[in-house]
């Protein structure tokens, strides 16, 4: 712990990153390297890329009107909104962790709160949850949104994958119903091609059928970059 602090407070120091490159975590409230310079260095070594979108960034940014968040505060944003989520869907089941080397954040929806078997209709008893990431979303408008559906391997592989895009349709859905814009989302259902857990049991299948929310931050710089490339 010692040594990732002084390496923390070294790097904070190197004029060649800034005084950008460090923020203070509102999780924690500890100092640290900011997601932005992270993500400049692994652009720099590794291909750093700005999450996976359903259908490509760029016509999505154009197409959503985003101006975008300057760069060095995306890193707070991110760990403000995470915060936030967190507090807001606790004891719900909601699940929210940052994803893609800290570039995207995911919120999965259990499948058990969300929806009854078989039915793509959201649970009344968990609009409410719904309705403060709905107003999450909205709070922080400088990002895209992707909805993904799954489920377990019980049942043919076309039915899956049917429940899976409409599950994630209703959800999508929902979000522009709340003042989510349309603009910002996509949705697409995977069926059980993606489980994170077996489906040899109960428990598995329970975790593999869900709906998962991306939620891809975009920077002024996103925003340029799109532009350039029309």
């Amino acid at each position: 712990m010692k040594f990732r602090q002084v390496f923390v407070s070294s790097l904070c120091a190197v004029s060649l990153l800034s005084l950008s490159a460090c923020v203070t975590d509102p999780n924690t409230g500890q100092r640290k390297i900011s997601r932005t310079a992270i993500g400049g260095v692994g652009g720099a070594l590794g291909g750093y890329l700005l999450g996976g979108l359903i259908g490509g960034k760029t016509g999505r940014i154009l197409g959503a009107g985003i101006g975008g968040v300057a760069g060095a505060a995306v890193g707070y944003n991110m760990d403000k909104q995470i915060k936030e989520l967190k507090e807001q869907t606790a004891g719900s089941g909601v699940d929210v962790t940052p994803v893609d080397n800290g570039s995207a954040i995911l919120v999965n929806l259990p499948n058990g709160v969300t929806f009854d078997t078989d039915s793509t209709v959201i649970k009344p008893t968990f609009r409410d949850t719904l309705d403060r990431v709905a107003q999450s979303l909205a709070q922080y408008p400088n990002s895209l949104i992707d909805v993904y559906g799954h489920t377990d391997s019980t049942g043919s592989d076309a039915y899956n994958q049917s429940l899976s895009e409409r599950r994630a349709g209703a959800v999508a859905a929902y979000l522009s119903s709340r003042g989510v814009a349309a603009s910002r989302i996509r949705s697409q259902g995977f069926g059980e091609s993606q489980p994170v857990a077996s489906n040899a049991t109960e428990e598995g299948r329970s975790a593999n059928r869900r709906v998962e929310i991306k939620i891809v931050p975009v920077t002024q710089e996103d925003v340029a970059a799109a532009r350039q490339g029309q």
